[in-house]
């Protein structure tokens, strides 16, 4: 019982903070949560899985947030689903057949080139200059998205804050909004669909959801608040930082694997 109630507490906490960065910046919650998953023993597979279905919390627990401020364009919302949620079916249904180790570690890379790519792009989204949706933008900008969707299906973290850079840098949203519309649609829908579909090829760390959902939706109600309270400057430097984490992480985990460290599932 002790170890139980010592793992329910830590898979909180982890989410906890996981996905409250993630709600500040707009994508990373897999930089701790799924480490952490790795390191409590289970293999990637159903770590990667058991993430993907608790990371759909984090969607709702900021959606509980954003809804009340009430700045997402319908329109804009279902074109990122229209866009996204196709290449998110087809990274799912790939990612377990296929090494992604090399993958990883090449996502990496340029996710640390998306940080300094904001970083060294000091105005980029303080304002929102949104384009308007001429057939060129919408063609190149789908485009976009359904290969980040394709990304967010089948690797772990950081494609949500991929999704936000996309959102400021081609439609021209400020960091603030595009986060908004991260949380909400790719938190939710596209998680949601990459989660069903790993949930029906793969096994699942059931008992370990309630805590990790608990920790996301606290979190993503947290992260969402801190970012529409703080403003764009916080957010994109929360969003640099962030990603030069997970750039470090990606590579690093592409280069050497992940291992668990401790066996607490009782699988042996």
């Amino acid at each position: 019982m002790s170890a139980i109630l010592l793992t329910s507490v830590v898979l909180f906490v982890v989410s906890l903070i996981a996905n409250g960065l993630s709600a500040l910046a707009g994508g990373g919650a897999g930089l701790l949560q799924l480490p952490a998953l790795l390191f409590l023993g289970l293999s990637f597979a159903t770590a990667l899985a058991t993430h993907k279905i608790a990371s759909v919390a984090l969607g709702l627990g900021a959606t509980f947030r954003h809804l009340r401020e009430k700045g997402l364009a319908t329109g804009f919302a279902l074109f990122m689903l229209v866009t996204g949620l196709p290449g998110v079916l087809l990274g799912a249904n790939v990612i377990l057949l296929v090494p992604d180790r090399l993958a990883q570690a090449v996502l990496g890379v340029f996710t640390i080139i998306v940080g300094l790519y904001s970083i060294f792009s000091p105005q980029l989204g303080l304002h929102d200059r949104v384009k308007p949706m001429k057939l060129s933008v919408a063609i190149i900008g789908g485009s976009g998205l359904f290969l980040i969707g394709i990304l967010n299906g089948s690797v772990t973290s950081g494609t949500g804050l991929f999704v936000t850079l996309w959102l400021v840098v081609w439609f021209g949203y400020s960091y603030s909004a595009a986060v908004a519309y991260t949380l909400v649609l790719v938190g939710i829908f596209w998680n949601g669909l990459g989660a069903l579909a790993l949930a029906l090829q793969t096994a699942v760390q059931w008992s370990w959801l309630p805590a990790l959902i608990a920790g996301a939706l606290l979190g993503g109600y947290l992260g969402a608040h801190w970012s529409i309270a703080k403003g764009n400057r916080v957010v994109k430097r929360a969003f640099e930082g962030l990603t030069l984490l997970v750039g470090l992480s990606l590579i690093g985990k592409g280069l050497s694997g992940w291992g668990p460290v401790i066996d607490l599932t009782g699988m042996g």
